[in-house]
């Protein structure tokens, strides 16, 4: 990896605190003078396209194992339902139920069946796109109505990072199953917050996510202006960096509702995001020495 490039996850515990309004802000203030790549990682509601307006050129599906059970060679032992960590298969007398939708598609039940009485076979649970937005590679996924796994897709669009690219990850809200995977083998990760109770509350949830994994991370305080101080209180008690500060701006919100990134409608704060950046690097940097 050369010294541009590293992953950097954007991310938000609460809904609508502007998760999306600051990666894509970040990736259109770095197009240019940087190699940028974009990736919505959001695949239950993706809406970073809303913004960029990417030109999709490829798609992919993204498949799950699902078991299948032979009933002619199965004995009804109940060993894959002991030893389903998910709870996803049942054995009543004489009858095997399997619940899709608890279903990790792990194969464990597949291999430790004593009779092979269980096959798998694929089922496409959600889409990889592909494509370039505004002169950068854009990536997005997108999950089955009715599919209850995220991670899957999370993954292959991981897997699709240039290493020699600053990858920036539009990550889910929330702090579940589907963050931890966006969130993990991130050189840096930027947390998005409101000053107010809400927003500190599931800043702090974040964080200590973020710490369980290890990570470097920075505070994006938006909407700075309304609610309270503590949100700041809280990033000096634990030595978190405040990185940004977004105000309460109309403009901004209108921008927003338009479908126009802010940065666009107000280019001055091109720079900043580019401040963000070099503050961000050097963090990284000095973390890898």
């Amino acid at each position: 990896m050369n010294n541009d490039g590293l992953i950097l996850t954007v991310t938000a515990g609460k809904g609508g605190t502007g998760k999306t309004t600051v990666a894509t802000a970040l990736a259109l203030s770095l197009q240019g003078g940087y190699p940028v790549q974009f990736l919505d990682l959001d695949v239950e509601e993706p809406d970073a396209h809303i913004l960029l307006k990417p030109k999709i050129e490829e798609r992919e599906p993204v498949y799950v194992k699902r078991p299948k059970v032979d009933e002619e060679r199965c004995d009804y032992c109940g060993e894959c339902a002991r030893r389903c960590e998910y709870n996803a298969i049942a054995v009543i007398g004489k009858r095997i139920i399997i619940y899709d939708e608890l279903c990790h598609g792990c194969g464990l039940c597949h291999w430790v069946c004593p009779k092979d009485a269980i096959s798998e076979f694929d089922v496409e649970m959600g889409i990889v796109e592909r494509g370039t937005a505004q002169g950068f590679e854009y990536l997005q996924g997108a999950l089955t109505i009715g599919e209850p796994l995220a991670t899957p897709i999370i993954q292959r669009l991981k897997e699709k990072i240039d290493p020699e690219k600053i990858a920036i990850l539009d990550s889910p809200p929330g702090t579940g199953c589907p963050v931890i995977e966006a969130m993990q083998g991130s050189d840096f990760v930027l947390l998005v917050t409101e000053p107010t109770p809400f927003g500190l509350h599931d800043l702090k949830l974040t964080v200590d996510v973020a710490k369980t994994l290890g990570l470097k991370m920075g505070v994006v305080i938006n909407r700075d202006g309304v609610g309270d101080r503590g949100v700041e209180d809280y990033c000096r008690e634990e030595n978190l960096p405040i990185l940004l500060r977004i105000p309460m701006d109309r403009r901004i919100a209108v921008a927003y509702s338009n479908g126009v990134p802010f940065v666009l409608e107000m280019p001055e704060w091109k720079e900043q995001f580019i401040q963000l950046y070099k503050e961000v690097l050097k963090t990284v940097t000095r973390a890898r020495v």
